[in-house]
């Protein structure tokens, strides 16, 4: 029998009771062993985790931030408290040209600096950074290095900033080289081409000045001048300045284009050396003012007819001769030389030389010429003149031709200036320079002039046209020639030589001629000077130089009595009672514009009737729809601009309505405003300040289809 502690027995029962109960105390305290010992392995296995994870995350920011040094632009050097290298990214192993690491860690700044840039200047970087270390403090600066001695300088802008331990002990320092070229390149275009528009501005201030002052200064002298001839100087000097201004104005405009990317090209089939011819005219009287020597030669193989933008292109090469003039002292040279590279599949590429023996270039100044807003020299525009647009633009031109311009020039030795380009052949044929209806193996034809190649140029001429030409080059030996073969029936005559000139020539010709003939004067001087005494000489022609084939075979053709290609002989236009009968409505809100066109057209017999708006042209179209053949219609005016007159012009219920002619005439030249005007249902366009040249091609071109017009003219 058990006893209790207290000494009493306990029954069995009561000791099986005691021991179960014991025995759940145990197995309850080794369960909860057991859960302790679950929760201390968890949480070792949860810092185990955490400690991978943690290790994971150090090795992938390591390899991050290897990553970063290896791929930074910048370049980083670390150096230790001696100043000693520690590390240093890669792209200073690339910029410096050091095949490894090894080769500079552990090397001192100063040291590895001697060897890639200037040594004085390593030398007082390495001090500047000791200090910096010294006093823990950061230092900043800019230098110029090229580190690979490649000839190739970069800047850089560099920050020095030293390391220090945990308790403030100076351990080490970074370097930071930020390569800063693009930006100070960057910084420098755009302060140069602010610099450059600045002076632009001031000489286009200039420019148009210039003129405007001589325009209001001899305006105000030819109102005050009592004589003729004095007034006419002042018109003359009006004239001159006002060509010179549109010629400002136009620069800007097509510069303004550019830079919008608006200028666009007009391609048509064009005939190439009438496209010359018309350059040459416009560039004639500058070359005679300076008594220079202007010559063209055109390769015969460069088709006659070409597809292109023929204005464009003449727009570029009279910028080219303009220079060459300008620049060319008097009785200087200057060269057109235009030849056909090559030609596939129908496509022509040109090369066009302008040669001139003029001041030449330097190589500094070649590197501007191209460019907007400058010219070679800053004082080349206060001595000569310009907007400093022209190359520009011309290279923007030749550009979109699919060519290049360049040059090459010396100072003092004159500049030749060429350009390539493309155009496509013209698909029509072009029939001979000759008419039929003369007999022209019979022609006898003599040219006189005292310059070589003007001789070889006229027999060159004329074995393209399949004719024989005589050459003397003055007048005695012309007269030498008469002795002896007899007498021509052309002559062509220099007007300048030595000896004998082109005037004596011709009134020994005239006094001594039995047979029919034409004495044709040629000279680069206008005609209009020295008109008068070559017609009483017996000049019947005149054809300006330089001399062009289809010039030359045109005033043939006229002096045969038949048809010619274009007008070659400058004559004097007369256009009195010209468009008489034409009804015209002359649409434009501003009183003195129309004072202008209804004086200059007043000799030519055209009946003019003035609206102020497009709202009184309407009322006056619809009230008597047959009362006009012709509209010229402006397009910015109050009430009822152009555009809208125009349309509601061609809505009218009447036959008449569609079928009136109207030409815009506006100040708006760009290509959409040209397009603007038709898509209103203009029929033409003619862009303002006027060329009266173009109104009356517009008078002819449209003029002609007035039924009442076509009885006045029969």
């Amino acid at each position: 029998m058990i006893k209790d502690p207290s000494g009493a027995p306990e029954s069995a029962q009561e000791t099986i009771a005691s021991l179960q109960k014991e025995n759940r105390k145990l197995m309850r305290r080794i369960q909860s062993y057991e859960d302790i010992i679950r929760r201390n392995r968890a949480t070792e296995a949860a810092r185990a985790s955490i400690s991978n994870v943690m290790m994971a995350e150090k090795s992938q920011q390591e390899q991050y931030m290897a990553l970063l040094l290896q791929n930074s632009p910048d370049i980083i050097l670390l150096f230790d408290s001696n100043g000693r290298f520690t590390y240093c990214t890669d792209v200073f192993l690339r910029r410096a040209r050091v095949p490894s690491a090894g080769l500079v860690v552990g090397r001192l700044f100063r040291e590895v600096f001697a060897g890639l840039a200037d040594a004085g200047w390593a030398e007082c970087t390495a001090d500047l950074f000791r200090d910096a270390l010294r006093h823990n403090r950061a230092e900043s600066l800019t230098a110029v290095l090229d580190l690979g001695r490649e000839g190739a300088a970069r800047t850089y802008s560099i920050h020095f900033t030293p390391m220090s331990g945990d308790r403030g002990e100076p351990v080490g320092a970074i370097a930071l080289f930020h390569d800063t070229t693009d930006i100070t390149q960057a910084m420098e275009r755009a302060e140069h081409a602010s610099s450059a528009k600045t002076n632009f501005l001031a000489n286009m201030s200039h420019e148009m000045r210039t003129p405007m002052n001589a325009i209001i200064g001899m305006t105000h002298i030819a109102r005050a001048a009592e004589d003729i001839e004095k007034k006419d100087y002042c018109l003359g000097k009006i004239s001159d300045a006002s060509v010179h201004l549109l010629g400002v104005i136009n620069d800007i405009l097509d510069m303004s284009k550019i830079e919008a990317n608006k200028l666009e090209l007009s391609c048509a089939e064009f005939s190439f050396e009438k496209m010359l011819m018309k350059v040459t005219n416009v560039i004639n009287f500058r070359v005679d003012e300076k008594r220079q020597d202007f010559r063209v030669h055109i390769d015969r193989h460069i088709p006659c007819l070409l597809v292109g933008d023929d204005q464009r292109l003449a727009q570029v090469i009279t910028n080219l001769l303009s220079n060459a003039v300008k620049f060319t002292q008097e009785n200087g040279v200057i060269e057109l030389d235009a030849r056909l590279l090559s030609e596939q599949d129908g496509v022509c590429i040109l090369q066009i030389e302008v040669k001139d023996t003029g001041i030449g270039i330097t190589d500094e100044q070649k590197a501007r010429l191209f460019t907007s807003f400058e010219q070679a020299d800053g004082g080349i525009s206060r001595k000569f003149g310009g907007t400093g647009l022209g190359l520009a633009i011309s290279k923007r031109i030749v550009e979109m031709m699919g060519g290049s311009i360049w040059v090459q020039s010396a100072p003092g030795q004159g500049s030749t200036f060429a350009f390539s380009m493309q155009a496509r052949r013209g698909e029509k044929q072009q029939g001979g320079l000759l008419q039929r209806g003369a007999n022209w193996h019979d022609l006898r034809i003599l040219a006189v002039d005292d310059a070589l190649d003007i001789r070889e140029y006229f027999q060159e001429i004329m074995r393209q046209l399949g004719l024989h030409c005589d050459v003397a080059a003055d007048g005695q030996e012309a007269c030498a020639l008469i002795e002896q073969k007899g007498a021509y029936d052309l002559y062509f005559v220099d007007w300048k030589m030595p000896g004998m000139d082109g005037i004596e020539f011709s009134r020994r010709v005239q006094a001594r001629h039995d047979r029919p003939h034409v004495v044709i004067m040629i000279s680069s001087t206008d005609w209009s000077i020295i008109e008068d005494e070559a017609r009483a000489a017996g000049v019947k022609k005149f054809i300006p130089k330089p001399l062009f084939s289809s010039a030359i075979a045109d005033c043939i053709n006229e002096c045969l009595g038949l048809e010619s290609s274009a007008p070659a002989v400058t004559e004097k236009r007369d256009d009195t009672d010209r468009f008489a009968g034409l009804r015209m409505m002359l649409v434009e809100d501003i009183e003195i514009n129309r004072e202008i066109v209804l004086a200059l057209l007043e000799p030519t017999g055209v009946i003019i009737t003035c609206a102020e708006n497009g709202k009184v042209a309407l009322d006056a179209f619809a009230a008597a729809p047959g009362a006009f053949d012709l509209i010229l219609m402006d397009i910015h005016m109050p009430e009822m601009d152009g555009y809208e007159a125009t349309r509601r012009i061609r809505a009218l219920d009447m036959p008449q309505a569609q079928r009136v002619p109207i030409v815009a005439m506006t100040a708006n030249v760009f290509r959409e405003d040209i397009e603007k005007c038709l898509a209103a249902g203009m029929n033409d366009h003619i862009g303002k300040p006027l060329n009266f040249e173009e109104v009356f091609e517009k008078l002819t071109k449209y003029g002609g289809q007035s039924p009442r017009r076509s009885q006045v003219k029969r």
